[in-house]
C-alpha cells in the first residue's frame, strides 16, 4: 500500500513567542540538540515510511536548512522527504487553514496518487507507531482515521473533542466545548484529537474541492472537513493512541503526547527529559530519534578540584561541545556549544546553543536561547517583578530571554 506523509509545519507559533520570533514553531530547539519537528519525522521513518512532505509557510529558513541537513533520503528507493515552500499555487494567499494548505498542494498528492494520505501535525512530542493506526484504518474500512487520547473532562475542553459510539465511530466534533461529550465507555473521560489524520486519497480530494467551493468555510480539518464527513456518512473513527506500542516502551510511555503550544508546556516536556526515570525516554535505540549534527567535540567538565569551582551536572542533559568549566549545572537541559564559567550555578533552565555564561551567575527557571552572552554576576529568575522588566515572563514563572539579546 502506498502512503504519503504530509507534514504540517507552516505554524506562527504565537503563543511560543520570542522562541518563534525568528523561526517556525516546529524549528524550535527541544530536548538540547533536537528541533520540534524531528519528533514526528522519526515517527514516520521508524514506521517505515518513507515519502514524506513538509508543508512551510512563516520564518521557515531554519526549519528548511534543518531538515536539508538531517534527512536525506534514497530517491532511487522512492523515498523523500521535501520541504515544500508555499507557492500560492491556488491565488495570491497564504494558506488560510490546515485543510487550505493540503488542497494548496493537491498536485502534490494526484501527481504521487498514493493510497492514503497522512497529514499529521508538525509541533507535538509524541513516539508513533503509524503503521498500527493504518493497520487499524484498513480494519475499520475507514474513509478517515484521526488518532486521538482519552484526557479527562476538565482537561479535555482545552482541545478538539471527539465524539464517538462504542465502535469508536465518530459522530461528531466539538472545539474546545465548555461541557466535553466523554467516551461512552469512560464518562470521566474524553478523547481529544492529537490533529494526526489518515485518509482515503479520493475521499481526500474530494472533500478539498468541496470545502474549497464553499466560500463560508475557514478551511480547517476539524472545524469544517471532519464535521462535513460525518453529517455525509463517510466512516470517520477514532485510533485510541493509548493502544499504540512501540519497541522497548515503557508503561510510564504509553499515550505520552505533549502539545508544546505555551512557553510552560514547552519547558516542562523539556523537563519531562532529564529526569532519573523519563516519562518520555530519548535513550530507546529500538526507537531512535535522528537529527541534524553539527561537528563538534565531546562535552568537557573542569576543574576536577572538588571544592567550589568543580564542574559538575547533575540530573540534566548536556549536549555534544559544551564546555562546563567549574560550574554547577542541574535539572536542566544544555544545549551543544555551551560555555559555563566557574563559579556559575544553573538551576532548572534550557540553555540554547552556543549561549554563554559568565562567572558567578545564579540562573533558574528560565529559557535562555541561542547565541546569548550572560555577563558576569548576573542573577536570573530570583526576581519576578525584576526579570519582568526586560524579559518575557510565563504565568509560571518562566524567563525567557530571546535569540541574541545584548545585555
Amino acid at each position: 500500500m502506498r502512503i504519503l506523509g504530509m507534514i504540517l509545519a507552516g505554524g506562527i507559533g504565537k503563543r511560543l513567542w520570542p522562541l518563534t520570533k525568528d523561526r517556525a514553531k516546529p524549528a524550535v530547539p527541544f530536548g538540547g540538540q533536537y528541533r520540534i519537528i524531528d519528533f514526528v519525522l522519526n515517527n514516520f521513518i521508524n514506521s517505515n515510511i518513507f515519502r514524506l512532505k513538509v508543508l512551510t509557510q512563516f520564518k521557515s529558513d531554519s526549519l528548511i536548512r534543518h531538515i536539508g541537513l538531517g534527512y536525506r533520503m534514497s530517491r532511487s528507493l522512492d523515498q523523500y522527504c521535501d520541504v515544500v515552500p508555499a507557492q500560492m499555487r491556488t491565488g495570491e494567499r497564504w494558506y488560510e487553514g490546515t485543510a487550505d494548505a493540503i488542497y494548496q498542494n493537491l498536485n502534490t498528492i494526484i501527481d504521487i496518487s498514493p493510497d492514503i494520505v497522512a497529514v499529521f501535525g508538525g509541533d507535538h512530542i509524541y513516539k508513533m507507531d503509524i503503521q498500527q493506526m493504518l493497520d487499524f484504518h484498513i480494519s475499520k474500512d475507514a474513509d478517515l482515521t484521526i488518532s486521538a487520547i482519552p484526557r479527562k473532562l476538565e482537561e479535555a475542553s482545552s482541545f478538539g473533542v471527539i465524539q464517538t459510539n462504542r465502535d469508536d465511530n465518530i459522530v461528531g466534533f466539538q472545539e474546545k466545548p465548555k461541557n466535553p461529550t466523554p467516551i461512552p465507555s469512560r464518562i470521566d473521560m474524553a478523547y481529544i484529537s492529537m490533529g494526526n489524520y489518515l485518509f482515503n486519497k479520493e475521499i481526500l480530494v474530494r472533500m478539498l474541492r468541496d470545502d474549497e467551493a464553499n466560500k463560508d468555510s475557514s478551511h480547517d480539518f476539524g472545524n469544517d472537513i471532519i464535521p462535513m464527513m460525518v453529517k455525509e456518512g463517510h466512516r470517520v473513527f477514532a485510533y485510541d493512541f493509548t493502544k499504540n506500542e512501540i519497541p522497548n516502551m515503557t508503561e510510564q510511555e504509553r499515550g505520552y503526547w505533549r502539545d508544546v503550544g505555551t512557553i510552560d508546556a514547552y519547558y516542562s516536556a523539556n523537563m519531562d527529559l532529564r529526569s532519573v526515570s523519563p516519562v518520555f525516554n530519548l535513550y530507546n535505540a529500538k526507537w531512535p530519534i535522528r537529527t541534524a549534527h553539527s561537528d563538534e567535540p565531546p562535552a568537557k567538565f573542569v576543574f576536577a578540584d572538588y571544592g567550589e569551582r568543580c564542574g559538575i551536572a547533575l540530573d540534566s542533559l548536556v549536549s555534544h561541545g559544551c564546555i562546563i568549566s567549574g560550574a554547577l549545572v542541574q535539572d536542566s537541559i544544555v544545549s551543544p556549544g555551551v560555555f559555563i564559567h566557574s563559579y556559575s550555578e544553573i538551576k532548572k533552565s534550557i540553555i540554547m546553543q552556543g549561549v554563554q555564561i559568565g562567572r558567578n551567575c545564579r540562573i533558574q527557571n528560565a529559557i535562555i536561547d541561542k547565541a546569548v552572552k550572560i555577563p558576569p554576576e548576573t542573577i536570573i529568575g530570583f526576581d519576578k517583578t525584576k526579570d519582568k522588566k526586560k524579559f518575557t515572563v510565563s504565568p509560571e514563572g518562566i524567563v525567557v530571554i530571546p535569540k541574541n539579546y545584548r545585555f
